[in-house]
This record gives structure tokens, sequence and C-alpha cells, in this order.
């Protein structure tokens, strides 16, 4: 699916504003978004495979704290320098804190049938503290625009997307403006 849109949501829990691009290139997509949080400004770039697999993603913030993991496409990741993430070997995807958009990765990439849950091991990364971990989280396809998402943690909403795959409404947290 060829993609080339521009978003902003504002976020509900956290005030925040979001302004992100999605462009599609010839092998893959780059993502590029800027989160204006009430303690820092945070800019994110995430590069797709031509497969929607993440292969890199850099996360910076206007305090000068950055954040970058890089991706073989199986699950094998390493930091800038090419040190190895072992703690994040398996993850494909990634969820970024505080941001809807990287909810879209895994529902790009995947065949869905309706009411069928789908586990993702997640690198999850928290912009508020610049660190990354391991996160099990399932999708299950309701109908054409609403997807469950739940994590381990036991945290679940129902998100709403649009035509593009792109959060909508994410009750709580999210609302596309």
């Amino acid at each position: 699916m060829e993609l080339n849109r521009s978003i902003r949501w504002r976020g509900m829990e956290i005030d925040t504003v979001e302004h992100c691009e999605v462009i599609a290139m010839e092998a893959g997509r780059r993502i590029r978004g800027v989160i204006v949080a009430p303690a820092y400004g945070l800019h994110y770039s995430i590069e797709l495979n031509e497969a929607l697999v993440v292969r890199s993603a850099v996360i910076e913030r206007t305090d000068g704290r950055t954040l970058a993991l890089l991706a073989d496409g199986s699950g094998n990741w390493t930091d800038e320098r090419a040190n190895p993430r072992p703690e994040l070997a398996g993850c494909i995807d990634i969820d970024l804190w505080p941001t809807p958009l990287t909810n879209s990765l895994p529902v790009w990439r995947s065949h869905w049938v309706e009411g069928e849950p789908r586990h993702f091991t997640m690198a999850w990364i928290d912009g508020d503290e610049m660190t990354v971990r391991r996160e099990d989280q399932f999708y299950t396809k309701l109908d054409s625009r609403h997807f469950r998402f739940q994590n381990t943690d036991g945290f679940e909403q129902v998100l709403e997307l649009d035509d593009d795959g792109l959060v909508v409404d994410y009750p709580t947290l999210f609302k596309r403006l």
C-alpha cells in the first residue's frame, strides 16, 4: 500500500501535540514525527523496509537525549555504535511512547482475520525516560476500523483506525486532529 500522509494527534492523558509524516519510498516507508510534550520536545524517525518491517528508529529530544536502534529485519537489534541489544531479540516492531503512530506498524504488516488475536513482541520505547525494553502486545481485529489492543500489564483499549490503518481515536490517550 502506497501511503503519503500528514497526520496530527492531540494527547489527552498527557497534553501533547504531534505532527507526523508517512512517506512512501521505493523500498518501504519513512516516518518522521515531532511531539511537543509539557516537559520536552521529541523528534522521531523510523525506516521500514519493503515488507514494512522496522530497520531503524532514531529518537531525539530537545534536551539532547537520543536513542538510536538499528534492526536487521529478523529480530536482531543494535544501538548506533553497532553494540548488540540482545534483550530485544525477536522484536520486529517498535512501540514509541507517546505516539499512536507505532500502533500502525503491526496493523500494516499483518494479514488479519476478524476476531483472531495476534501476538507481537515489541521494542517498547519510553520517550519520557529514553529507555527501551521488550513488551508483548496483542491486537485483535474487531471490524474494518477497530482493533483491540492489549499488553501483558493488563492495559486494554479499542483503537479506531482509518482506511490507511492510522489511529483516529485511542480512547483516553490520543485523538486525531
